[in-house]
């Protein structure tokens, strides 16, 4: 007789019962099609974790299951359960991805039991079949609904490129846009992060329209669609990388003004607008000439209601307008959202740390002797040009405005040169200054202090500013190609804080006022851009004016910095120690807004404008750098807390873990061990960043944790291995002569190195190599299995009472 076939449905992997189950009933039961299905598809790109100053990503976020009811408009997303699982175990999870995609269904299943929950009707269901793209169409449509005769030009598919995929949040943003203008919406706002990539979504939103042959007149043509923006840099490069596709439909507008033969039209508001002097070239041409005008960085000036550039949007008022904005509401952007109305979406910086598509910052806070106790010039004192220094108390909002210190600037730049030194002397450093002239002097300084460098490369350290004319935007092109390594260090004013696009840019350096939330937003963005391949996970903001603690105000938009320190530095640049320094009110220095195109002058006016500020020098004396505190954002709460390192750590293991006896209770475990590792990464610990900041660099982890966590009296490696080797005589006489030797080697490589020392593989580098092939080691303990089983004795003996 037969044996009987036993199924063993609980060792079904989730694979398995996706495969078995799930997709059945998909497709078989409500009629999706292979092209509607996304299986196993990843949208995030996995957050960066930064530990001391390493950055890793956690795992992206994937979805077992997404529906599209076309090719770019998602509309469904399912999680599912291995067999014998319960569907409902899923649903959390699922309504998370859906709440991010921003889908109104999500389902849990283990292909047997389906949950639903509807965004719209907040109901959770347990239903009997999957619903059929049409049905969730015309659910969807009840609460937002595409008009027939604008379904078939919205659901059509966005054009490919080659090595851009659409991430998600684009997806969103394209479909939103296009959705408004073909409803006949005149004005319209997408407001996303910087490095987010506005103008992919720009390109998109175009070509589809474009394609599609809509026009504000419903005539059978194409469109005229005019890009505008306040920079040369943000019009030339979409125009010759991203809209390259359009050919010859495309134009960058010449000094004498707007052809009429083209349909894609680039321009600064620069070429275009009128003064007293010239009528503006946007008058050439009438005043519906224009279907669609796309705004780009729309906060900086078009839509105040005293902006001369406002005329230009005034005047094509036909026109459908669409604004691109990377900064949320503030009272220094009003104008833009009342102009433009609501944002159609929102993506945040803080969202896209969250997703991995952003970089994660670190905040390095420098209060310099002078900025924390301020300066008074002593009874008479006349500065470098023989001017007689007017008495008062200056301070961080006065210097290089009013009063230009020499030693302070010396002092900042051998900082930030010891920095680099400790961190990378190649890592692409943008320094924002006061003026040009200060760009100057901290160029001058950066460049003598790596002498040795400038030596091979002249180029290293340069100024980039509006002075500079050709010279500076060649500096500036290669300072933003991934592949060139120099320059490294860029100083600026103004010109850089927005437009630049640096992918590798590693440190953004303030030094100077930054109170405009909007402008600091602008800047951060400079570094916000990852690069996988170029090692550029994270960066560093190093603030020697207080500006960035005190602009992170919006932890919902921008999210927070995963560290900030604060530093006090000596005469010669050294660190002096590590304090809190309160922010204050240090005056508002932020409006100013070019008059020409990429302007930076050193207070607004032009250098021979008799209403240009004075200033004076001070170039003798030494100045120190005064303090260091550590600012880092707790996972659990969201909130940014300022606290020690140290501190930091014994908050964190005492919750996971409330006495010592339970924390070594899990220790001892080695698999537990590395969960309870990886659990302080992601709070952003690094036991080797502890060891260096507690000057504790001889103890092993686990006398280090108990240390800072419980105040116990730490053993050394030493100690821990002296004991072992004392109390736990018959581990060792187990084995052979020679595999005993072999392990007494690997506990000189944990006193030497530490506990990763002890591990299978440490017998294939020398010295071990000497006492023979790994084989023949192996051999030496009888066998793998019994290699395996003494390597995690050396590490559970280490932790035994008795020693």
């Amino acid at each position: 007789m037969a044996e009987p076939i036993i199924r063993i449905i609980e060792n079904d992997s989730e694979a398995d019962t996706c495969r078995k189950f799930v997709l059945p009933k998909l497709k078989d039961e409500s009629s999706w099609t292979d092209e509607q299905i996304l299986e196993q598809r990843p949208f995030t790109a996995g957050k960066i974790i930064v530990i001391g100053r390493i950055g890793r990503r956690k795992k992206a976020k994937k979805a077992d299951y997404l529906l599209r009811y076309s090719q770019n408009f998602l509309i469904a997303v399912v999680e599912a359960k291995r067999h014998y699982k319960t569907a409902a175990e899923g649903m959390q999870q699922a309504k998370d991805y859906a709440r991010i995609l921003g889908i109104k269904f999500a389902y849990a299943t283990n292909g047997t039991e389906i949950h639903e929950f509807d965004f719209i009707t907040g109901l959770e269901t347990k239903i009997q079949k999957f619903p059929n793209a049409q049905e969730l169409w015309n659910r969807l449509n009840v609460v937002e609904r595409v008009k027939p005769e604008i379904q078939e030009t919205f659901l059509k598919p966005f054009v490919t490129t080659p090595g851009k995929e659409i991430r998600y949040y684009q997806q969103i943003a394209i479909n939103r846009a296009v959705k408004a203008i073909l409803e006949g919406k005149r004005r319209a706002l997408l407001t996303l992060a910087t490095g987010t990539g506005k103008t992919t979504i720009a390109f998109q939103i175009i070509h589809k329209l474009w394609s599609n042959r809509w026009n504000t007149k419903g005539e059978h043509r194409r469109p005229k669609v005019l890009f505008l923006a306040d920079r040369s840099v943000l019009v030339t490069d979409p125009h010759a990388k991203d809209f390259a596709l359009f050919g010859d439909a495309r134009c960058l507008v010449p000094e004498e003004g707007l052809p009429s033969s083209r349909e894609i039209y680039f321009s600064t508001y620069q070429s275009l607008a009128e003064d007293n002097s010239k009528v503006g070239a946007f008058r050439n041409v009438p005043r519906n000439f224009f279907d669609l005008i796309v705004i780009d960085e729309c906060h900086r000036g078009s839509s105040s209601n005293d902006s001369n550039w406002r005329t230009i949007l005034s005047y094509f008022n036909t026109s459908v307008q669409l604004g691109l904005t990377a900064t949320p509401l503030r009272d220094d952007n009003k104008d833009t959202y009342a102009y433009f109305g609501n944002p159609l979406y929102t993506y945040s910086l803080g969202q896209g740390i969250e997703d991995g598509f952003l970089a994660p910052y670190i905040v390095h806070r420098i209060v310099t002797e002078i900025d924390a106790t301020g300066f008074r010039p002593h009874e008479g004192q006349r500065d470098a040009n023989g001017e007689l220094i007017p008495d008062g108390v200056y301070t961080t909002p006065d210097f290089e405005n009013t009063l230009s210190i020499l030693p302070r600037t010396k002092a900042v730049a051998k900082h930030l040169c010891n920095f680099m030194l400790k961190n990378g002397r190649f890592d692409k450093t943008i320094v924002f200054c006061v003026d040009q002239e200060h760009a100057d002097h901290f160029r001058r300084e950066i460049s003598n202090l790596n002498a040795d460098l400038a030596r091979q490369y002249p180029e290293y350290a340069v100024r980039i500013v509006s002075e500079e004319g050709d010279v500076g935007k060649g500096y500036l092109g290669r300072f933003m190609d991934i592949d060139e390594p120099i320059p490294v260090v860029v100083t600026t004013s103004r010109l850089m804080t927005t437009g630049v696009d640096v992918p590798t840019c590693k440190n953004i350096v303030l030094f100077r006022m930054v109170n405009s939330v909007t402008e600091f937003k602008q800047i951060i963005g400079r570094g916000t851009r990852v690069r996988d391949d170029k090692q550029k996970l994270f960066f560093t903001i190093l603030d020697y004016t207080g500006s960035a603690t005190r602009n992170f105000a919006d932890p919902e938009f921008d999210g927070e910095p995963p560290l900030i320190t604060e530093e006090e530095i000596d005469d010669e640049g050294n660190s002096e120690g590590q304090i809190t320094i309160a922010g204050s009110d240090q005056g508002d220095f932020s409006d100013w807004e070019p008059t020409t195109d990429d302007e930076d002058y050193d207070d607004g006016y032009p250098p021979d404008s008799p209403l240009r500020r004075r200033k004076f020098y001070v170039v003798e004396g030494e100045i120190g750098i005064a303090a260091e505190s550590i600012q880092i954002i707790d996972p659990l709460t969201g909130r940014l807390v300022t606290v020690q390192l140290a501190q930091y750590v014994r908050e964190k293991v005492s919750i996971m873990f409330p006495s010592a006896n339970d924390f070594k209770s899990h220790w001892d475990n080695l698999e537990e061990r590395k969960q309870i590792v990886e659990q302080l990464e992601d709070f952003g610990i690094s036991v080797e960043q502890l060891m260096e900041v507690t000057n504790q660099k001889e103890l092993d982890p686990f006398d280090l944790l108990c240390f800072v966590a419980y105040n116990l009296k730490p053993k050394t490696r030493k100690q821990r291995a002296d004991l072992l080797k004392k109390n736990k005589p018959d581990f060792f006489i187990n084995y052979s002569e020679k595999a005993q030797h072999v392990l007494q080697m690997i506990l000189e490589k944990y006193v030497e190195y530490g506990l990763n020392q002890i591990r299978p593989d440490i017998i294939s580098v020398d010295p071990f190599t000497k006492e023979g092939n790994t084989m023949e080691i192996i051999a030496s303990f009888g066998g793998m299995t019994n290699y395996k089983k003494a390597i995690e004795g050396l590490q559970t003996l280490l932790y035994t009472e008795a020693a």
